[in-house]
């Protein structure tokens, strides 16, 4: 699972601001939903403009992605 999650990140990457890349972690994988970790609530504004680009490129890149979901890690 983790090398599958991290693949996953890596394969994205590309694709993300590059302000961002550093911030975004993987979280788990439910069925054809993907978790993404955040720092806050901006980053996760911005990320989330861009779900639809990126399920699609991970569709093409063979995983089954159709929802991405953004969480902000809570600081405890």
């Amino acid at each position: 699972m983790t090398q599958d999650t991290q693949a996953r990140i890596r394969a994205i990457a590309p694709l993300l601001p590059a302000s961002l890349r550093a911030l975004v972690q993987s979280g788990g994988v439910e069925g054809d939903a993907w978790c993404l970790l955040v720092p806050n609530s901006a980053v996760a504004a911005k990320l989330r403009q861009t779900i639809p680009a990126l399920c699609a490129h991970l569709r093409t890149k063979g995983w089954d992605v159709n929802t991405i979901r953004i969480k902000v890690k809570s600081h405890s």
